[in-house]
């Protein structure tokens, strides 16, 4: 018997989830990344992505321009800063051997084309082992995977990066997502902490967005799937949770 289309959709994602983490972790370990796989992962959100085709690429070529200025300006076998660009709002994590370093990076990051805000959580410390950027590579996986298992929001919605334990989620989503998704992260096992670096938008211009994109099409008329059960309370152990600010430095650009 074949599954609902709905059931198939999500398995899917999972599958996407698992193995983009394992091409990754793969590239890691050999010092070469696998550029195709990850190209054909982002062609199969890019669809539902809520920002605009020629903002994703922009904000592709907004991260490559970012790390070439923070190569270029910082060197070091102490220095291992990642850029994250969403939406023209640029996430710098990993690590750097001084505080003028980090701050530094901030500023390079910060003169980068078409960059509009900066948000520095740069940690002054040593570089994160093989061992740590193997784990943090695992814990990114679960934490996509288990957002795609929740059926009331929009896993591809959410851009999710893991340093050192630290997982933090970007994107537009409405405040109910917001929470939701944090929750759904800090219950997912070797998180410490979770930072949400969202753009909020309202119900109403979500709604909106839905509206500019193309329907669907309808490959089934299974029954739509019951409202989620309620999510349980947090173990008192759970990984806190904050938001960009004031949990890290936020730079306005323009």
């Amino acid at each position: 018997m074949t599954p609902p289309a709905n059931i198939r959709s999500a398995r899917a994602l999972r599958l996407g989830c698992a193995a983009l983490a394992a091409a990754t972790l793969a590239g890691l370990l050999s010092g070469c990344f696998p550029l195709a796989v990850g190209g054909a992962a982002v062609a199969g959100f890019a669809a539902v992505d809520r920002r605009t085709a020629g903002t994703q690429i922009e904000d592709e070529a907004i991260e490559n321009r970012t790390q070439r200025a923070i190569s270029a300006g910082l060197s070091g076998d102490r220095v291992r800063i990642n850029a994250t660009s969403y939406n023209r709002q640029v996430l710098l994590t990993g690590e750097a051997s001084t505080a003028d370093e980090r701050s530094k990076a901030e500023q390079l990051a910060a003169r980068v084309e078409n960059v509009r805000a900066v948000v520095n959580d740069i940690g002054v410390m040593a570089p994160a082992t093989l061992s740590q950027r193997s784990n943090d590579t695992f814990i990114t996986g679960k934490v996509k995977a288990s957002l795609v298992d929740a059926k009331d929001i929009s896993a591809s919605a959410i851009k999710v990066v893991t340093e050192r334990g630290v997982v933090y989620l970007l994107g537009r989503v409405t405040a109910r997502e917001a929470k939701r998704s944090a929750e759904i992260a800090r219950g997912v096992s070797g998180v410490l902490k979770v930072v949400r670096v969202f753009e909020l938008v309202s119900e109403d211009e979500l709604a909106q967005m839905g509206r500019q994109q193309p329907p669907a099409p309808v490959t089934s008329s299974a029954p739509p799937a019951p409202p989620p059960p309620p999510a349980a309370a947090a173990p008192a152990n759970a990984a806190p949770i904050t938001d960009a600010p004031p949990a890290v430095v936020v730079t306005p650009i323009r």
